[in-house]
């Protein structure tokens, strides 16, 4: 994956579902839907409305962060589209491993 060095400004959590609404440094705003990757011993935690609800950006990084240690790369999150049906795959048979 090529980076584009994105940065997450901003995150509103939508009422239905596990759906973000991620603002990016460069004014782009996408709503992204996460339910299908919510797996595994690091995002299968975050089906839990009340800990998926504690999302908030690291100013640092530029990403969202959760307090169990979940993350996303902000340039994956910025090209969704592109990578959740790969990651989706992955995570639901357990192939956790960074590729």
């Amino acid at each position: 994956m090529k980076h584009l060095f994105r940065k997450v400004s901003s995150v509103d959590v939508l009422k239905d579902g596990f759906v973000l609404r991620v603002h990016f440094d460069d004014g782009t705003v996408k709503n992204i839907d996460v339910e299908p990757v919510l797996y595994g011993e690091l995002y299968g935690p975050l089906r839990v409305k009340e800990l998926f609800d504690k999302v908030t950006v690291d100013d640092e990084v530029g990403t969202l962060v959760w307090p169990n240690g979940a993350d996303f790369d902000p340039d994956m999150l910025y090209r969704w589209e592109e990578y959740v049906d790969t990651f989706a795959a992955q995570m639901k048979k357990g192939d956790y491993a960074v590729r």
